[in-house]
């Protein structure tokens, strides 16, 4: 269950036992009426629900009763679904600090371990690198399969083991929440250069937006920057997703327009949609400025308010001279739209995909108010690629499997890189010969 509001209030939320009962009804309510498969909620859910019941309205704090809500919810095995509070100012690792980690064995025990750390973000900022481990959050020990959390606004000190395991104190600045909204330190979304002669590197840590405007004019830059490359690496590890600003990467693997995928809320999955999903309104082209938003929001409002699917296609940015010799870097925590890019790619045959199984969540989601100031998030559909396939649940397998070794990494060593740059280099020979 993803649930990126690892937080509670800044102040106590006083429920009594009505209150409690009262908002369990409205999350089972919003469940019955929007969750995106509602054959799992059937007698073992029901089953689930008597029985986490009497720990749900027994809660004597808002912690208390936030977790026996999220253990319940845990048992519909979903991403996108979470419960939280409005007033929540403490957040995840990736959300907070613009890094994620994996579990491991290590000579202090079973130990958090950093994998990736986008550049530019908290995490990145306070001198943290991939594979340090995760000794303490504040002073206080964590271990797994307990997962950290950081206060907003404040200043959090780490303890870790860096290369050459040494231990040492490092201090996490994560940002203040503006407004009633969660605020984080964006990482620096868009990174390229050049890996060898006609080799260009691009990575894209996250796709912020709902459209996408900022990051993929970034995108088009950083590819237009490059110059004249013959091959490229796109890296998508640790990209945990975001908007649409994801076709531009899309769009760059291919001359044409390829219509991509497709999200279904509950009313509309049927067995056989090829034919209906040819009517779907199609989209096509990300803006190149903010102020076009408008207009576009007036030529899908019919869609929208009809709660039509509309179908993504590529941009048709015509022909690159890497086009066909595209590698795809993937891990554990690509996710979302940068897992629609991943299956795009594989669908098509537009890349080779290098490195780990992806993370397996690609699902729309909103969240709903329940009561109390706590909300709801739910998944409403799930994401369709144009063939038919849907990914939720089962991560994306790549064509060549690299797994992240952190031990390797404290040496500075980047080896699913650098498996990349010979695989694709190795091609490029061979088509030579």
């Amino acid at each position: 269950m993803t649930k990126d509001h690892s937080a509670t209030p800044e102040s106590p939320v006083q429920l009594s036992t009505r209150d409690r009962r009262a908002i369990l009804d409205k999350v089972l309510a919003a469940l019955e009426k929007r969750f995106y498969r509602p054959e799992k909620l059937n007698d073992d859910w029901r089953a689930a629900v008597e029985r986490h019941r009497p720990l749900i309205e027994a809660a004597d704090t808002a912690d208390g009763f936030e977790q026996s809500m999220s253990d319940l919810l845990a048992e519909l095995h979903t991403s996108h679904l979470g419960f939280f509070h409005g007033s929540a100012r403490r957040a995840s690792s990736r959300a907070a600090l613009s890094a994620t980690y994996l579990a491991d064995e290590t000579p202090f025990g079973k130990r958090w371990i950093f994998q990736d750390v986008h550049s530019g973000g908290a995490a990145s900022n306070a001198g943290i690198e991939p594979g340090d481990i995760l000794l303490s959050v504040d002073g206080r020990e964590i271990t797994p399969p307990e997962h950290p959390v950081f206060a907003m606004g404040k200043q959090t000190g780490l303890e870790i083991v860096g290369r050459n395991d040494q231990q040492r104190a490092v201090a996490v600045d994560v940002a203040r929440p503006k407004g009633k909204k969660l605020h984080f330190v964006e990482p620096t979304l868009v990174e390229a250069r050049h890996l060898e002669d006609g080799l260009g590197y691009l990575k894209v840590a996250m796709f912020p937006g709902m459209i996408g405007v900022d990051v993929a004019n970034k995108i088009s830059c950083a590819i237009e920057g490059l110059g004249k490359i013959d091959r490229l690496i796109i890296d998508l590890r640790g990209n945990t997703g975001g908007g649409i600003g994801a076709l531009r990467v899309m769009s760059l693997l291919t001359p044409g327009r390829i219509p991509v995928g497709f999200a279904l809320d509950r009313r509309r999955v049927r067995p056989n949609l090829d034919s209906e999903k040819q009517r779907f309104r199609r989209f096509h082209a990300i803006p190149a400025s903010k102020r076009a938003l408008w207009l576009l929001a007036m030529q899908f409002a019919p869609a929208m308010l009809a709660k039509t699917p509309i179908v993504l296609e590529t941009e048709g940015l015509g022909r690159k001279d890497f086009h066909g010799k595209v590698i795809l870097l993937v891990d554990r925590h690509t996710a979302s739209a940068a897992e629609m890019i991943v299956a795009f790619a594989r669908e098509n045959n537009l890349a080779r995909i290098v490195g780990e199984n992806t993370a397996g969540r690609l699902l729309s989601a909103t969240s709903v108010k329940v009561g109390q100031g706590f909300r709801l998030a739910l998944p409403t559909g799930a994401y369709y690629t144009w063939r038919g396939s849907v990914f939720e649940g089962t991560p994306i397998e790549p064509d060549e499997l690299v797994e992240f070794d952190w031990q390797t990494a404290r040496g500075n060593k980047d080896r699913q890189l650098e498996y990349a740059i010979e695989s694709v280099s190795a091609a490029q020979s061979h088509r030579s010969g």
